[in-house]
């Protein structure tokens, strides 16, 4: 059977808007854009806004590189309520009176930038013996995580009141701001809880590439919503560029492997970069992701563009 929808191939930054998880803006997409093959680089919870990047066609062979990629968010803690989901969606579980001044705010955030120890929420994606964590949150089943460490690369506070506090984060792969919020209180000798939550960047993608779920509707499958569409290479900036002739491209996306030093004679490649990734170009046209591997270069995803 053909498969649905058109063979469209790159990357849209959505903005999307609360109330929504991440999974609806895929369908939305993919009948807006007529597209065949739709995914996402990240998940953003319903309760949260921001840069959603969707990828069509071959480029969801490159989401991971998105996913692993440093995210920007701006989020608010309000003081005095611990919830069970650490965001506004839960039951309170405990309250205090205490509320952390600015000065206070201000100290306390060196302890959380760097290599930190972070305990995943209970109400998270994370899967235990086969089942998502938030599942059994909610059937009030144990719920037993382990402790992960993270990277945050620049935490500031934005504004501070007598009740909450807004911060700007930027931060690797795997962080959970619920939780970066639910220790941050703790810090401070209080208890709190995510009551706002906006992505400004993902990987390459910021908001000023992004376009709202509505605008795109607005233009269905005209050519205008094209527009928005960037290439697959834009999830690869950060990843160095190997130029092939023709027939090298045609051996590495056939599964055969380069002789990276027979290739080093002839162009400018590292000869000691074991592991390394590489985007396989061939006339201007991304032809595969392929890694170093001793004295070849081994293809990790063909990309048929």
């Amino acid at each position: 059977m053909a498969k649905r929808g058109r063979p469209i191939h790159g990357w849209i930054a959505i903005d999307k808007p609360l109330g929504l998880t991440s999974t609806q803006v895929v369908g939305r997409v993919r009948r807006c854009l007529d597209a065949a093959k739709v995914g996402h680089g990240g998940t953003l919870d319903p309760l949260a806004s921001g840069v959603l990047p969707i990828a069509l066609g071959e480029a969801t062979k490159t989401v991971s590189l998105v996913m692993d990629g440093a995210k920007t968010y701006r989020w608010r803690v309000t003081w005095g309520e611990q919830r069970n989901t650490d965001d506004a969606e839960g039951l309170v579980t405990a309250t205090s009176d205490h509320r952390p001044t600015a000065a206070a705010i201000e100290a306390a955030l060196p302890a959380f930038v760097g290599d930190i120890c972070q305990m995943p929420p209970a109400f998270s994606a994370l899967k235990i013996d086969g089942r998502r964590a938030y599942d059994l949150a909610r059937a009030d089943l144990p719920v037993v995580l382990a402790p992960r460490q993270v990277h945050i690369e620049h935490l500031a506070l934005l504004e501070a009141t007598a009740d909450s506090a807004d911060f700007e984060v930027s931060c690797g792969k795997g962080t959970y701001i619920r939780a970066l919020a639910r220790d941050l209180a703790l810090a401070l000798g209080t208890v709190g809880y995510v009551t706002a939550l906006r992505r400004t960047r993902c990987g390459p993608f910021g908001q000023a590439q992004s376009i709202s779920l509505d605008k795109l509707e607005e233009f269905g499958h005209s050519a205008a919503a094209a527009n928005f569409v960037l290439p697959v290479e834009t999830a690869l900036d950060d990843i160095p560029a190997l130029a092939l002739t023709e027939d090298e491209a045609r051996r590495l996306q056939s599964g055969q492997s380069l002789s990276i030093s027979r290739l080093a004679l002839f162009r400018d490649l590292p000869t000691h970069a074991a592991g390394l990734t590489l985007r396989a170009m061939a006339g201007g046209r991304l032809v595969a992701l392929a890694r170093i591997d001793g004295d070849e270069i081994r293809s990790v995803r063909v990309l048929n563009l």
